[in-house]
């Protein structure tokens, strides 16, 4: 018994992303990865939705225009507290500071995906937002945490899928989303417009 998917069109990942590629190979996908080389930075003044969608979808753009066959997949993932996007620290007393406004606290996880082929104009931009609440840890268990150097290069400070685990509470929505890809709706999406398909045998 084979089972799982199989793609019905050329794949491709733009993302230099490990977690969304992990995802795509879990599900046993033919893909293939071509990062998309953009300005990723919020100078329009733009809600949170509307930022990752447009980053989305200017990756996924990029992208396409060397691949018009291929269906493109790209994504962005920010988190938000307050209305206020988090990027990545700067340093590490960054990364406690930010931590420390999220201790106790609900934030969201906002990623925008895109799914484009130039040969069929298919334009697919969804916005999935999970929300998470952090423990209230303290000021030492932060500063172990930020000491392990995991936070310096996520967004928001923390890596869900690492030992970042630890400071969650509670997870409203899709645990996939916060570490990077709403799997559920992309895979969705990737059935509803015969991007792939599933094997059920003869």
């Amino acid at each position: 018994m084979e089972g799982g998917f199989h793609t019905n069109c050329p794949l491709v990942l733009a993302s230099a992303s490990p977690r969304r590629s992990r995802f795509l190979k879990e599900l046993g996908l033919a893909f293939t990865v071509q990062p998309a080389m953009i300005d990723e930075k919020n100078t329009h003044g733009e809600s949170p939705e509307n930022f990752v969608l447009r980053l989305a979808g200017e990756k996924a753009q990029s992208v396409a225009q060397n691949n018009p066959r291929a269906c493109i997949l790209a994504a962005d993932t920010i988190v938000v507290l307050d209305g206020r996007i988090l990027g990545k620290p700067v340093d590490r007393a960054d990364a406690e500071k930010m931590l420390t406004k999220m201790a106790g606290r609900w934030h969201d996880v906002v990623t925008g995906y895109c799914l484009c082929r130039i040969a069929d104009r298919l334009l697919v931009q969804r916005v999935v937002t999970t929300k998470v609440l952090f423990r209230d840890f303290g000021a030492d268990l932060c500063r172990a945490y930020v000491l392990t150097g995991e936070p310096l290069d996520k967004a928001g400070s923390y890596g869900l899928q690492g030992r970042g685990g630890f400071l969650v509470e509670r997870i409203d929505g899709s645990y996939s989303n916060v570490i990077g890809l709403p799997v559920a709706e992309v895979v969705a999406d990737l059935l509803k417009f015969g991007i792939i398909g599933a094997n059920i045998g003869d």
